[in-house]
């Protein structure tokens, strides 16, 4: 070897002996402080989030390397071990083991229909030390409950603060259905158990939540099938005439809370003849192309109270929606019940003279169709 390369590594050798590895960053000097965070998001049932980070892990509160006492035992807990309204967990800490956290449930409200549920959020502290005997990241590897108010000893060192975490798993979100969903968490944080708190944490959720994938026209007493409704003719012998009147149950559910724009709904005949002058026509079974052959009718959509005559192809919107009546409805293929519009059909034949009609079975075909804007509200 060369002279000059062995200088090289002779020196190289020396520097590595000489140089101490990076000393793990000691957390600062922290005194607790009240905040407050506004979370607002958006999303599709079809891409529910993975998960919503309120806090993310080892979030600092508190710390005091040099009055390790102060904020050794601060913990955090609810103001309601009972009202889920702001959080409901235990308003005292106690010395809980070291485990896997701690859940708080949350109440949450959609704000078209009222509509109430708690939703778990996963919590968790850690808790950072005065000094690295154990730890040389100051961290405490174990992680408690948030209302842990345990106190960590390890050598001449002690916890010396706290750091939190805060999320909201996807399997929760997946239980919000659409609409505008609201929630107010807030945490009290005390240096001892049953002490006074030191600060205060307050998190408003406001989650805008659209289920385009499960637009549905439902009608309730049809759960899995086509609809088959009678005309439900009436002969009256006297005028011998006859005409009727039906009634068919349908519910709109427009993927987003019901607060859509508007609903756009289209009846069409879609028996394959063209219909006679009401609109809409059922014909008799045995074949035949004259009037005798065809008993003629109206649909009629009940929205809101307010009767709205459908013509044959023609679109009609129902506006208004953020304030129609609703009903809760489990719909096929979902396991969470929702909110839909009601919009009952009747179906009514004016009476005719009965010798102007064939005696015999009539048959006819109605498709309806929903649009949904797709803007979100």
């Amino acid at each position: 070897m060369k002279y000059r390369d062995l200088w090289k590594w002779m020196l190289a050798c020396a520097l590595a002996a000489v140089l101490p590895r990076a000393a793990a960053q000691q957390p600062p000097e922290t005194h607790p402080s009240s905040a407050h965070q506004d979370i607002v998001m958006s999303w599709d049932r079809s891409a529910i989030p993975a998960e919503i980070v309120l806090w993310a892990p080892k979030t600092l509160l508190a710390y005091s390397a040099a009055d390790p006492d102060a904020y050794g035992t601060a913990h955090l807990v609810c103001r309601s071990e009972t009202d889920a309204s702001e959080g409901r967990c235990p308003v005292v800490g106690w010395e809980e083991q070291a485990g896997s956290g701690g859940d708080v449930w949350l109440g949450a409200t959609e704000s078209r229909s009222g509509l109430r549920t708690a939703i778990r959020v996963a919590g968790g502290i850690h808790r950072p030390h005065s000094g690295q005997t154990c730890f040389s990241g100051y961290w405490s590897h174990q992680m408690f409950a948030p209302w842990s108010s345990r106190l960590e000893r390890c050598g001449v060192h002690q916890s010396a603060g706290i750091g939190a975490q805060l999320s909201i798993p996807a399997s929760e979100l997946e239980r919000l259905v659409a609409g505008k969903w609201s929630a107010q968490l807030t945490l009290e944080m005390p240096a001892q158990a049953g002490g006074p708190s030191l600060a205060t944490y307050t998190f408003n959720l406001d989650f805008t939540i659209t289920d385009h994938d499960a637009v549905a026209i439902y009608f309730p007493l049809f759960n899995h099938v086509t609809p088959h409704v009678g005309l439900n003719l009436r002969y009256d012998p006297i005028a011998k005439m006859i005409g009727g009147r039906n009634e068919l149950d349908m519910c709109l559910y427009d993927g987003q809370g019901s607060q859509a724009a508007y609903l756009g709904v289209t009846v069409r005949d879609s028996s394959g003849r063209a219909p006679g002058g009401s609109g809409y026509s059922a014909w008799h079974v045995d074949g035949g192309n004259d009037d005798s052959q065809r008993l003629d009718y109206t649909v009629t959509l009940d929205h809101n109270g307010t009767p709205v005559p459908l013509r044959n192809g023609v679109e009609e919107q129902l506006h208004g929606i953020d304030s129609a009546r609703l009903r809760l409805v489990l719909l096929p293929g979902m396991n969470q019940p929702v909110f839909c519009v009601p919009t009952p059909l009747t179906f009514e034949t004016p009476r005719v003279p009965v010798a102007e009609k064939r005696n015999g079975r009539y048959d006819g075909a109605l498709q309806v169709e929903l649009r949904v804007p797709t803007a979100t509200p």
